[in-house]
């Protein structure tokens, strides 16, 4: 069975712990790679190579960084396909989705290749008598990012070509359910000519986080992941002195008034909440609908969930694919019955989907609930999977208020046709990111991405100029020099003045 491994010191690292974690290819359910965990000394050797790399690399010259950059957004666009297809294996998506995501961590590639802009600086003047002021921001050293499942390629991406393009170096903890497109992305980093250290993946569980979260030489960490763990890599990383942006879970309402083209938001409905199986953390998991919406958009909505085509993802047929786990898959099912339980209906049934020759796959279908309130399970948990709740209310104000009660405040979107209700709502909404007419407002690469309340703990969003900021400090320089006149030699042409 095939092994991976790690990449430090910028080459193939053989695991040696003798620890090792299952890599299943969800669409059949079969196991088909085994992932090596890395120990403490393991991680420990990643990050002294990472510390190692930045004695050069933290002073390199913009222009070096950018050369390298460059290089790397072309091949990355080279091998699109072949990531593509690792996420796919690893994850089940299917290979449009999978590409996709690609594009979207290549945004943040281009991006980092803009970083001279970035890193500007500013300078002020004579602000006393011969006295200019500069502030300039630098590297911190060596960072770490651990990352989730649900986007085994883009979410590094979002992370570790910002952090070198500062000037920092990097170790990597991917999720171990997906572990190759990480090691492809740093396969390619080094021959696009990045220096060896500079970034580094060590695959492994809880032990390579804990040791990533309090070892002395890392001194920023980024995450993004369920809420539980956010706080939880918050809590102990501020707790050992490091910087922290933890990104966490989410329960995104797309609120429907009654003006809004259905049609449209049935489509997006069912792009946001079934698209990559709804393992994303800005899936609509509830739809609010206004007044006498309700009836018209779930029966569109269901509509459409009929059609879709469920099946492996490098299948070009398919729209959907399997979820991660079996486990997973259980623990999504159980909503849909606990739900029908507590006094919802069910209008999709999807949890006793499965595919032909594929029995043994992590399947599920998808569902939509109807005439969800607050106080039930599927309302009030993260579910991260293909199930969508509809909540009725009779005004604009009760939706508002129902939104904003979330503990959650990650993404949210309006639909309807009437700018003063949207430009309302965009003001009045608790959420971090907003869509008018688009379900899934992730912004592009040059606005930072992240959302409120319990979705995020930290200061700094991730990528933009929030990612420039969180991989650098800044730093003031006053400056005084003595005039030509004050005496010495001056070679200028003689005045009278």
């Amino acid at each position: 069975m095939k092994t991976v491994n790690h990449w430090i010191g910028g080459k193939p690292a053989e695991g040696v712990s003798g620890s090792f974690g299952p890599v299943y290819n969800p669409a059949t359910g079969a196991q088909e790679k085994q992932v090596a965990f890395a120990s403490v000394d393991e991680v420990d050797t990643a990050v002294a190579a990472a510390k190692e790399a930045f004695r050069t690399w933290g002073t390199s010259s913009l222009a070096q960084r950018t050369a390298v950059l460059f290089a790397y957004r072309e091949l990355i666009d080279a091998h699109r396909e072949e990531l593509a297809a690792l996420i796919t294996a690893e994850h089940g998506k299917v290979h449009s989705d999978a590409l996709g995501e690609v594009a979207r961590g290549l945004e943040i590639v281009e991006l980092a290749c803009g970083i001279p802009q970035q890193l500007k600086g500013e300078l002020s003047t004579q602000v006393s008598t011969r006295v200019d002021v500069a502030a300039i921001r630098q590297p911190l050293g060596v960072v770490a990012g651990i990352t989730p499942f649900n986007f085994p390629a883009m979410v590094p991406m979002w992370m570790f070509p910002l952090a070198v393009a500062c000037g920092n170096t990097f170790v990597l903890k991917p999720s171990e359910k997906v572990p190759s497109a990480a090691l492809k992305l740093a396969e390619l980093a080094a021959e696009a000519g990045l220096p060896d250290g500079v970034l580094n993946v060590v695959n492994g569980d809880k032990a390579a986080v804990d040791r990533i979260l309090e070892h002395p030489d890392i001194a920023a960490v980024s995450f993004v992941g369920s809420t539980p763990v956010a706080r939880y890599i918050h809590t102990t990383g501020t707790a050992n002195g490091k910087r922290v942006q933890a990104l966490g879970g989410a329960k995104n309402h797309m609120l429907v008034l009654p003006d809004a083209d259905l049609d449209l938001a049935a489509d997006s409905a069912i792009n946001a909440a079934y698209g990559s199986a709804g393992e994303r953390c800005m899936a609509v998991s509830v739809v609010v609908a206004v007044g006498d919406t309700a009836d018209p958009l779930i029966e569109k909505i269901k509509e459409r969930a009929a059609a879709l085509t469920i099946g492996p993802g490098d299948d070009p047929a398919s729209e959907m694919g399997p979820l991660i786990t079996k486990a997973h898959r259980d623990k999504v099912a159980s909503y849909v019955s606990g739900a029908a339980a507590q006094g919802a209906d069910v209008v999709v049934d999807g949890t006793d989907f499965t595919v032909p020759g594929h029995e043994d796959g992590h399947w599920i279908g998808v569902s939509l609930l109807d005439h969800v309130t607050p106080e039930m399970d599927a309302y009030r948990d993260e579910i991260f999977g293909p199930v969508l709740s509809v909540v009725r209310v009779d005004t604009y104000d009760a939706a508002i208020s129902l939104m904003n009660s979330s503990p959650w405040g990650n993404g949210t979107a309006i639909f309807t046709r009437d700018g003063g209700a949207a430009r309302r709502f965009q003001l009045e909404v608790e959420a971090g990111m907003v869509g008018v007419n688009v379900p899934i407002p992730v912004p592009v690469g040059y606005h930072s991405f992240g959302g409120w309340k319990d979705s995020l703990f930290g200061d700094h969003h991730i990528y933009g100029n929030d990612g420039v900021h969180f991989y650098t400090r800044g730093k003031v320089v006053t400056t005084r020099w003595p005039d030509p006149s004050d005496g010495g030699i001056n070679l200028g042409f003689p005045s009278n003045h």
